[in-house]
């Protein structure tokens, strides 16, 4: 996923009406000859079509097809269309056409729910009933993938946040892994004193500038967190400020990244030696394997400790979903493929091509790394919180996410930063339950 980031000269405006006029140009074209690049939304005997946007995982679909395919029938058939934008675009303009595929990926949250708004999904709600009754899905995140009390999404995974950390670089400079703040503290002033930036900062196309200002919050309290993405507190409210005192002190003392620098490089900084930590989802541990590095030899990872000793446990986790349009092509074989979805022997499978969390709660990851960091959670009792991205009604997240960038490169103060962000949550909600009601 990715945001826009914010332009603030005088062409801006015209620039961004002729690039969306493009943009709609070319979702129009695309969507003329299917939702994919080179690929056919036709029916195809034996086979159930995802429409994607991650064109590098459409190995993983396949061999996870295979397994679908033992016991619905239907294999998979991934059409991956890598431009963001124009996939959600071509995705919006078809799904209530006949073009529309058989699957769909989506995100969850608010991004689901603004989908299912605008009608064309297929109610899920008897499969997520037929996952829960076998312990297959967390209870606890249905409400991500509702809308006005029915399912239109079944989790396609689940990514914890965390902190991914050098191992050999810890334990040169006798380090272990940091289990409450203090440590995580004397971490990060060991490793500055050392030459090496404590932790990967990034707002390289756009979203990921949420990270810290996720992780931050929900490390100070949790409970705000909830009843800030809902709407019920304000983002001018103590909680938000001390985390961005934290966040902006930890940038003055040197311990981040520079803002523009692209997490595509993390995996290889953290190998070099030259990062201590990199905040990301554990999706990220494919690209340490790729980066050469071993689980649990080379590289560890830990959920960001709480501020404060009394704070209750939690992990943002984030889960993109499978969706099914009401007028796919394939409809009885999509279904008995999202029915079919979670059952363990397709999670081991697609789990472990992504060297992830499956969001079947009874399939391990093999990946050393993230394993430990599942019993975590479980053995920790955390309390489970949706990524800010798909936290709140889009719009709102978008232009608040271009606010924490600006944030990021100093063009703005933390408290400044903060009332924008809230002036823009009092339109956006407003806005939102007004199309609702």
């Amino acid at each position: 996923m990715s945001a826009s980031g914010r332009t603030r000269s005088a062409a801006a405006p015209l620039a961004r009406r002729r690039l969306l006029a493009g943009m709609a140009a070319g979702a129009a074209t695309l969507a003329a000859g299917g939702c994919a690049r080179g690929d056919s939304t036709s029916a195809q005997p034996g086979t159930t079509s995802i429409s994607n946007d991650n064109a590098t995982w459409d190995d993983g679909y396949r061999a996870a097809g295979r397994e679908l395919e033992k016991i619905t029938g239907y294999a998979l058939r991934p059409l991956s269309n890598p431009s963001v934008t124009s996939y959600q675009q071509v995705v919006q303009m078809t799904l209530q056409t006949s073009k529309a595929t058989d699957l769909v990926k989506w995100a969850s949250g608010y991004q689901l729910k603004r989908l299912a708004r605008a009608g064309g999904l297929t109610d899920l709600s008897g499969v997520w009933g037929k996952y829960e009754a076998k312990g297959w899905v967390r209870g606890a995140s249905r409400d991500a993938v509702s809308y006005r009390g029915k399912v239109y999404g079944i989790p396609l995974y689940e990514s914890y946040y965390v902190l991914f950390y050098s191992k050999p670089v810890f334990k040169r400079l006798g380090l272990s892994e940091p289990r409450s703040w203090d440590e995580l503290l004397h971490c990060a002033e060991v490793l500055k004193r050392n030459k090496i930036t404590p932790f990967l900062a990034s707002q390289v196309g756009g979203w990921p500038a949420i990270e810290w200002f996720q992780e931050l919050v929900t490390k100070v309290d949790p409970r705000f967190y909830q009843k800030l993405i809902t709407g019920e507190a304000s983002y001018t409210d103590a909680p938000a400020r001390q985390a961005m005192d934290i966040w902006h002190d930890f940038m003055r003392k040197g311990w981040m990244t520079s803002p523009d620098f692209d997490q595509a490089r993390g995996p290889g900084a953290l190998k070099a030696g030259t990062v201590g930590m990199f905040l990301h989802g554990t999706w990220q541990a494919q690209g340490m394997t790729a980066a050469g590095m071993e689980p649990g030899a080379d590289y560890g990872a830990f959920i960001l400790p709480t501020v404060g000793s009394a704070t209750p446990k939690s992990v943002i986790a984030e889960s993109g979903v499978f969706t099914v349009p009401a007028r796919a092509s394939s409809h009885d074989a999509a279904m008995a493929n999202v029915g079919t979805w979670l059952a363990p022997p397709v999670q081991r499978v697609w789990s472990d091509f992504l060297q992830d969390s499956s969001a079947n709660p009874t399939v391990r990851s093999e990946n050393p790394v993230v394993a430990a960091l599942q019993r975590d959670v479980t053995e920790q009792r955390r309390i489970p919180l949706i990524r800010y991205w798909e936290a709140s009604p889009p719009s709102l997240i978008q232009g608040n996410t271009n606010d924490l960038g600006g944030f990021m490169a100093g063009q703005t103060s933390p408290a400044t930063t903060l009332r924008r962000m809230q002036e823009r949550a009092q339109d956006e909600w407003a806005a939102w339950r007004r199309d609702e009601a």
